[in-house]
């Protein structure tokens, strides 16, 4: 969180106007995590928060563009061949050889996956 708030400096709390204190760092990143979380928009957390549409819009772009521009670098970034080396590595331990990410790989047995999602990831192009 102190990651962000130095980044941007929209989330440090200041005085409006009427020199009444706005909404906490906390409250603006709150109110964009609850909307990446709970896949919910505006205006179903407006009454939790008690802030308005804008100001909760603002918080979840400024929110956004701030992690992308603190982690793109470290993260957020194509594998280097090291990368996928050790990714390779890994999955073939877990008895996925030659298997980068996928979640596709179908010719493996899912004998705990329940029976209702049994099927619905075969054949995927």
């Amino acid at each position: 969180m102190i990651v962000v708030c130095n980044h941007d400096s929209y989330f440090v709390q200041k005085k409006d106007a009427f020199s009444v204190m706005g909404f906490l760092p906390q409250q603006k990143i709150i109110v964009a995590l609850r909307m990446h979380a709970y896949r919910a928009f505006a205006g179903q957390v407006d009454e939790i928060t008690r802030m308005g549409k804008s100001t909760i819009l603002e918080s979840l772009m400024r929110f956004c563009g701030a992690i992308e521009s603190i982690y793109t670098a470290k993260y957020l970034r194509k594998p280097t061949n090291m990368d996928l080396q050790r990714l390779l590595k890994k999955a073939e331990m877990r008895g996925f050889p030659r298997m980068i990410g996928s979640i596709d790989c179908m010719h493996w047995t899912w004998k705990n996956c329940p029976s209702a999602w049994q099927g619905t990831h075969g054949d995927k192009k």
